[in-house]
């Protein structure tokens, strides 16, 4: 029997009484929205295939967010069909969803430029129109084989070889679209006709399975939406992205730079470099506030360590080693295995739990340079890191602590957040009852702090699941930043020790905790949040004093120490620029109020005040400028 789910409808449901999916709904029809797929645990099922023995499973709703993998994927195969209609000589290789859309990686003599889009949209949409069934079929092996050779698709019947091969198999599915088909696991939509709203977006190189050995393909960017609507959103959500991007904002206000000494490893700037010290400063008060304590650990550490900790195995291909006085050192890509060693340098009792260590750690990692992005994905970077070690019994209260902190942290910058439980990987350390006991007591955390979530399987850490925190933006777009991670395995490995109640040894739990995450990405998030018109509070100068003519600039030096005085971030213009250029370089800034004064105010003792917002004030007093900062909104702790 199987649990089924439609809209607020429930049942149980002998699974084997029916062929498929689709068969299902023929005898049992959901007169309210179409049904396009069924959700499980762990798959996504479309109406074609057939329905498993056990397990809970929820309908994916026409015109729901849950449907848009199932249309994306469609669409994908429709831009595919086209593509074949109109360049008969493409091999087409992969196409899988991606966040906010899909890609098809194709090999074509010549490739393909901007201005094919529209014929191959034109095509597109003529598919659509013929709402073709998308048939799953199981093929033999030699009958796949057979057939893409027909065809001419190279890569396909390399593809067949290795699935058939990892798979220990002799079939493999493809789906048929009216006159085309392709090599294909699903799941997709019905028919071609679901596919509404979508858009060739970009062009881009990609080597045949990511290896620079292999041929240099073309791969097509696409998106697709249920609605028309939807899709219009996305465009202009992406179009005020554009005008928010942190890479052109941060050359615009001196922020950061990138420089080819040091690939995808950002130098900051004086004004970004305050921005980074600002935000690390919440943060270590925020730590000082509940109980964590400092502390600092090397960059370079012994290969051994890595062996011990269990990234080696693990997280190899993502780490940068070189050797001292012969031997074989690693620069760190995480922290953990630091903070084991100093709580492993003194004995423990349960009394001294939870002990909690805090670091600004900076670790280094390899990534691709095709993936390196601004400051969103870099190498070289400072993590919040903290960890804690505790006995079983704390595991939740010290969960719902951090789960404090975060909610606090994030709401200070405005941001709303949804939660993931991450579950254990394909690769990981520790055995399965440790796992299934980790990811219970987080689900058990995130109840008991009525904090909504869904699961996200096999995403978690090599060495304990996690609950990840995604940031929602000014403008909708979500970032993954915060996480909390569960460890049994790694105090074990390192041998870590506490004298319980009893007089006996045990061995603690050890959470992972960050907060912003990457001080670089989080920058670069709030850079994009606010536009570069960051809170007062944080801005790195707040007061930019401005004089009209030369025999003013006395008293515009008046201001600006007095500003200073008072603890403002000043800065003084009394140049013989023309004030509208001096306005204008300021404005780049947004620097939130640029302070004007010429012959008249310095007669009065007043100021002129503009704001980055473009809002004009005359004949103001010093006195009540500095009434108006004093009563600006302050980041609160408490």
């Amino acid at each position: 029997m199987i649990d089924v789910i439609i809209g607020d409808e429930s049942r149980s449901v002998d699974g084997a009484a029916f062929e498929n999916w689709s068969a299902y709904l023929k005898a049992n029809p959901y007169a309210k929205t179409p049904v396009l797929g069924f959700r499980g645990e762990d798959s996504t099922y479309d109406l074609q295939m057939k329905i498993p023995a056990a397990g809970k499973f929820e309908a994916i709703l026409a015109e729901s967010d849950e449907s848009l993998d199932l249309v994306r994927h469609s669409c994908a195969h429709i831009m595919a069909q086209a593509v074949k209609r109109l360049y008969p000589e493409t091999q087409i290789t992969i196409g899988p969803v991606i966040e906010n859309g899909f890609y098809y990686d194709m090999s074509r003599p010549g490739g393909f430029k901007d201005e094919d889009f529209a014929p191959i949209e034109a095509e597109m949409k003529k598919i659509v129109k013929e709402r073709y069934p998308l048939v799953r079929e199981t093929w033999p092996k030699e009958k796949a084989l057979e057939h893409f050779k027909k065809e001419g698709e190279l890569y396909k019947m390399e593809l067949i070889n290795d699935i058939c091969r990892e798979q220990k198999t002799e079939v493999v599915t493809v789906y048929r679209q009216g006159d085309w088909l392709d090599l294909c696991r699903g799941p997709h939509v019905p028919h071609t006709g679901w596919v509404k709203a979508f858009k060739l977006m970009k062009l881009a190189g990609a080597y045949w399975r990511g290896d620079e050995k292999n041929e240099m393909l073309t791969r097509i960017y696409g998106t697709a939406f249920a609605t028309k609507e939807r899709l219009q959103a996305h465009l202009h959500q992406l179009e005020e992205a554009k005008k928010r991007d942190h890479r052109r904002i941060g050359v615009d206000q001196g922020l950061f730079s990138f420089h080819p000494e040091a690939p995808a490893s950002p130098f900051f700037h004086p004004n970004g470099a305050f921005l980074y010290a600002k935000v690390q400063e919440y943060l270590a008060e925020l730590n000082r506030l509940n109980g964590f304590e400092v502390v600092i650990t090397p960059l370079v550490m012994n290969n051994e360590l890595w062996h011990k900790s269990g990234h080696y195995a693990n997280y190899a291909e993502n780490m940068y080693f070189t050797k001292v006085d012969e031997l074989d050192f690693a620069i760190k890509p995480m922290n953990c295995p630091g903070h084991c060693l100093i709580y492993g340098n003194d004995k423990h009792s349960y009394r001294d739990l939870p002990i909690r260590y805090a670091e600004f750690g900076r670790v280094h990692r390899h990534e691709r340079s095709g993936v390196v992005n601004g400051l969103f994905r870099v190498r070289s970077f400072v993590q919040d890191d903290a960890h804690i070690f505790c006995t079983v019994q704390q595991i939740e209260s010290e969960i719902l602590r951090v789960l404090k902190m975060i909610r606090h942290f994030y709401s200070t910058f405005g941001f709303t957040y949804h939660v993931e439980l991450s579950t254990r990987p394909e690769k990981r350390i520790g055995a399965e009852e440790v796992w299934d006991k980790a990811e219970a007591s987080l689900a058990e955390a995130l109840r008991h702090a009525d904090q909504p979530y869904k699961i996200n399987p096999g995403d978690g850490a090599f060495y304990g699941p996690k609950i990840d925190f995604h940031l929602k933006d000014s403008i909708g777009r979500t970032h993954q930043c915060g996480t909390i991670q569960l460890d049994f395995s790694m105090p074990d490995r390192f041998g870590l020790k506490y004298t319980g109640s009893d007089n006996v040894e045990h061995t603690p739990v050890m959470i992972h905790r960050a907060i912003a995450g990457s001080l670089e990405r989080f920058i670069g998030i709030l850079i994009e949040h606010y536009a570069g018109k960051f809170p007062v509070w944080m801005m790195p100068k707040q007061v930019a004093v401005m004089s009209i003519q030369g025999d003013a600039a006395p008293y515009a030096r008046e201001v600006h120490e007095l500003a200073l005085k008072k603890g403002y971030r000043s800065v003084l213009d009394d140049s013989d620029d023309n004030i509208n250029n001096k306005i204008k370089a300021y404005q780049k800034h947004q620097v939130p109020y640029m302070i004007v004064v010429g012959g008249k105010e310095m007669e009065s003792q007043t100021v002129s005040i503009r704001t980055r917002e473009g809002t004009k004030s005359f004949g103001i007093s010093l006195d009540a400028f500095f009434d108006e900062l004093a009563a600006l909104p302050q980041p609160q702790l408490s």
